[in-house]
């Protein structure tokens, strides 16, 4: 894989866990939502005025344009796990930005991660 393709990648993992992180800011100010049917258009109307969710939203149209453009370069086979590194940035920075819990489990499981995708992507 060349620079330039995990570039691409990397990229829009990036741009995708952080549009993660904006959605749970938004829903932090929102509180438990309810897809309930006599709840559902209140629900969508707060959703649509909702700051982070819009951003996030937004950073999701990013991080799959520039997702298309690694994906022209890379087999899927190659490029698809390269996802998982994205829960990798969003357990760290949940971690600081809402006091979420890094156990002991959860750091093993992406020490498992990082050495998988490192294999990975020297295939």
């Amino acid at each position: 894989m060349t620079l330039t393709s995990f570039s691409y990648l990397f990229i829009g993992v990036i741009l995708n866990a952080c549009a993660q992180l904006l959605l749970k800011a938004g829903t932090l100010r929102l509180g438990e939502i309810s897809l309930a049917p006599t709840t559902l258009i209140s629900t969508l109307l707060q959703l649509a005025t909702n700051l982070p969710i819009l951003g996030g939203l937004c950073l999701y149209v990013f991080s799959v344009i520039t997702w298309i453009a690694g994906l022209s370069r890379v087999d899927v086979s190659i490029a698809y796990p390269l996802l998982s590194l994205g829960y990798v940035l969003n357990a760290i920075a949940a971690h600081y930005l809402f006091g979420e819990i890094l156990s002991w489990q959860r750091l093993t499981a992406i020490g498992i991660i990082l050495i998988g995708v490192y294999l990975l992507a020297r295939s």
